[in-house]
């Protein structure tokens, strides 16, 4: 087996915006987490041109995946959704608890629930 490194960064926007953190985060497998004060930080964003850019493409990618996945969210079912998020659940051998699921679909848990009724039926 390889090890995957992917590099993500959270925080930021909370810091930039001076606001109280928007989400939590629960690690589904073992991870490395770095943190950094925000004095350093803040002193990072002026002076380093490599993490600002490395900021904006972060930021740009978010904003492609909120899109596609609006545009994903109004062209398909919430059953259809579902089952894709239940395959690729089966494929990586995780398991969410409802309330993850309906939030990564941007459905309530009763919208969800009633989903999961349609497609046992």
């Amino acid at each position: 087996m390889y090890q995957v490194h992917l590099v993500k960064i959270v925080g930021e926007i909370e810091f930039i915006r001076k606001i109280v953190c928007l989400c939590n985060i629960e690690a589904m497998t073992d991870v490395t987490v770095y943190a950094i004060t925000p004095n350093y930080f803040g002193e990072l964003i002026k002076n380093d041109l490599k993490l600002n850019n490395l900021l904006l493409d972060v930021f740009a990618e978010r904003i492609i995946n909120t899109a596609s996945r609006a545009s994903y969210q109004q062209l398909y079912t919430i059953e259809h959704s579902l089952g894709k998020l239940l395959e690729l659940q089966s494929k990586q051998e995780i398991a969410m608890s409802k309330e993850d699921m309906a939030s990564y679909l941007g459905v309530t848990v009763r919208s969800l629930n009633r989903a999961f009724k349609s497609l046992s039926e």
